[in-house]
């Protein structure tokens, strides 16, 4: 060092910040205010994971010797410290990131904060902590998913007879029940919760241990830092170990599919809530009065549900775009650190919220049987009754009530009487058709007509009884599952503290 190369002392910020060496300035203040605001902002909520990555790295690498035993042991005892996010910590922007704001403390209180990062980039540990945000708000959104499928398939097998048209067009279709209705919502969340276990099979490997881009000289251990942080395995190349984007598409394609599930359920049910409908009624507490018109009771419960589900088709797009960089881009998470774990606590609660809704609304039986009554509803029914009783084929029997619907329409399909049908018949074929009183009858019944329905997935009772257990089988297994999991998670989380505080001789349990 010459006399006039005097070395200004570096700042905290400076030392975190890695200024003076590669760079030789601070961030500008605007740098500070809007990317490292913004940066930070979506990164608050992995504060617990990033503590458990780095807790974990340094301890494997006490064990590799890639720490030195006696400075792991200071550096431990301060991100133990750190865990339990003293008041004296406090992330600011002008410290950069998440990761950087944590050093800072750290560096304020020992010099072996230095290890901290051996053979390890910044985004390891956040992608890990990412990672383990996302597992553990994935096991309890599978539960209230379990939750919200468990009640609509209680709520089916309640009206199992409860008459109602079914409706396509939003036009009277065929006979139907309320319970055969509902139950057709069941399965596609069946089919969710079979996507979010595939894909939490997939999200649990380890990205620990790549060190960036093709792993380190350092010896890192990463089967070990998997097993330790309860992961299934590693992830195999390292390289795609650090920027793989494709797992975080899919996260929000399930949550995009599970919320218009919802939102097609929801949409329905505000249908069916109108005077002109009138099969459903909200409890009040899941509606909202008019602040103008009094006679209002507007189903804002359902309103909610689906425009949550429209937040989601948004949320697809934001982390389609994030995700198609080039490998090796920042850029491709910094927004959806927070956005996706935010998103999928909504969508969970929204869950929650529908599966109120669905306990506390009421179907109205007597309604339902009118508006059957009331229309052609059973027209399929009667020209299938043709084609048994009568050989007709299906088309020319179809061509056959179609006529007569277009002829008395105003009235009610059981209105009808035998002489019209026999002389329409005529009209139509040239013929007669014989048929009696009691199969006219018959091909009329409602009750006789969903009892008919026999074959799987139809509305006999013998049919939805089958498909009742068949979910609540599934469900009940989907259910063992997730629950092994959050006890498995939540053990090993446990278990990292424990052996921390045992490695650097502190005898405080861990809480449950």
């Amino acid at each position: 060092m010459t006399g006039n190369d005097v070395r200004q002392p570096v700042s905290l910020q400076e030392k975190i910040l890695e200024i003076g060496t590669r760079l030789k300035s601070p961030p500008s203040d605007r740098m500070v205010k809007s990317a490292f605001t913004d940066e930070l902002s979506h990164q608050v909520q992995l504060f617990e994971a990033i503590g458990l990555v780095d807790i974990a790295h340094t301890l494997v690498a006490i064990e590799l010797g890639t720490i030195p035993k006696s400075q792991g042991h200071l550096l431990l005892a301060q991100l133990l410290a750190l865990q339990t996010k003293p008041p004296s910590f406090v992330m600011t922007p002008d410290r950069g990131d998440i990761y950087t704001n944590r050093e800072a403390w750290l560096a304020e209180r020992t010099e072996t904060v230095g290890w901290l990062g051996a053979g390890r980039a910044r985004r390891e540990a956040t992608t890990t902590a990412f990672i383990l945000v996302l597992r553990q708000t994935l096991v309890a959104f599978i539960e209230t998913l379990i939750g919200v499928s468990t009640t609509l398939v209680s709520k089916a097998g309640q009206h199992s007879l409860s008459i109602m048209p079914d409706y396509t067009y939003l036009q009277a279709a065929q006979p139907t029940t309320f319970g055969h209705y509902l139950l057709g919502f069941a399965y596609p969340l069946l089919r969710d919760l079979e996507r979010l276990e595939a894909f939490l099979a997939r999200l649990n490997l380890s990205p620990m241990g790549c060190g960036s881009t093709n792993g380190s000289r350092l010896l890192q251990g990463r089967q070990p830092l998997a097993a330790l942080l309860g992961f299934n395995g590693v992830v195999p190349h390292a390289r795609d170990a650090m920027w793989q984007a494709d797992l975080f598409i899919e996260a929000a394609s399930i949550l995009t599919t599970c919320s218009i599930n919802l939102s097609r359920l929801a949409e329905d049910l505000q249908v069916y809530s109108t005077q002109e409908f009138g099969l459903v009624e909200l409890n009040d507490h899941h509606a909202r009065a008019s602040k103008i018109m009094p006679h209002k009771k507007n189903p804002f419960a359902l309103t909610h549900i689906r425009g949550v589900a429209n937040k989601m088709i948004g949320l697809m797009t934001t982390v389609t775009v994030s995700a198609r960089t080039p490998s090796g881009q920042p850029d491709n998470r910094l927004l959806i650190y927070g956005e996706l774990p935010d998103a999928m606590q909504t969508v969970n609660n929204t869950m929650s919220l529908m599966t109120e809704v669905l306990e506390d609304m009421t179907f109205n039986a007597e309604r339902g049987r009118a508006l059957v009554a009331s229309g052609w509803v059973m027209s399929t029914d009667l020209a299938e009754a043709l084609v048994v009783e009568c050989g007709l084929d299906f088309r020319r029997a179809h061509q056959l009530v179609a006529f007569l619907a277009n002829e008395h329409q105003g009235k009610s399909i059981l209105e009808l009487e035998l002489k019209t049908l026999v002389q329409c018949a005529e009209r139509v074929f040239g013929y007669s058709i014989t048929l009696t009183e009691q199969q006219l009858k018959s091909a009329l019944d409602v009750t006789i007509a969903i009892q008919a329905r026999t074959e799987p997935g139809g509305t006999a009772i013998g049919s939805m009884n089958n498909m009742i257990a068949e979910c609540r089988q599934k469900l009940a297994d989907h259910h063992d599952n997730n629950q092994s999991s959050i006890v498995y998670f939540a053990c090993k989380q446990k278990s990292i503290l424990e052996r921390a505080m045992k490695e650097v001789g502190q005898n405080k349990p861990c809480p449950d």
